[in-house]
């Protein structure tokens, strides 16, 4: 089943690089009693990703925190090490990068896809949510090929 507005986000264990190395962020610890604009991408070094959803939430990050949001993250079935390269190339300071390396996360959404016609295997839907103290507020699923309603300028537009 496919999460919907007033879900509660599942349980996972993301990872995200730090100074130390990889560190696991628990989905319920994270999200709790906090605003947080999520977007998935299918993949990192994709061209529809790096060139217009990751640079769109960069530059409207600040926008995101006039509107009370407190972290912008960004989750792909790439391993931590792939999106912090990504991060650092795009330069996304400001935009956590949380990896879903196995796609538990995209899976337990409901918002998986297959993308082994491009030799890519599962992957995650491309999307962006409004998450509030863990529950989903906004949601919005772009169709495949599309990048429409998961920008950053529409997501803002929404809250």
């Amino acid at each position: 089943m496919t999460i919907s507005v007033g879900d509660r986000l599942p349980k996972a264990t993301l990872v995200k690089v730090t100074a130390d190395g990889p560190d696991q962020v628990d989905t319920e610890t994270y999200f709790a009693g906090r605003k947080v604009a999520l977007f998935a991408v299918p993949g990192a070094f994709t061209p529809t990703c790096s060139a217009k959803h990751l640079p769109g939430f960069v530059s409207q990050k600040d926008a995101f925190a006039g509107k009370g949001v407190d972290e912008v993250a960004c989750t792909s079935v790439n391993d931590a090490f792939v999106l912090d390269a990504w991060s650092k190339q795009n330069d996304a300071s400001g935009v956590t990068m949380l990896a879903d390396g196995n796609g538990d996360f995209a899976r337990a959404l409901g918002l998986e896809m297959d993308g082994s016609k491009f030799g890519l295997g599962t992957r995650s839907q491309r999307y962006s949510m409004l998450v509030e103290d863990g529950v989903v507020t906004q949601l919005h699923v772009e169709q495949p090929g599309e990048f429409k309603v998961s920008s950053a300028e529409h997501l803002l537009a929404e809250i």
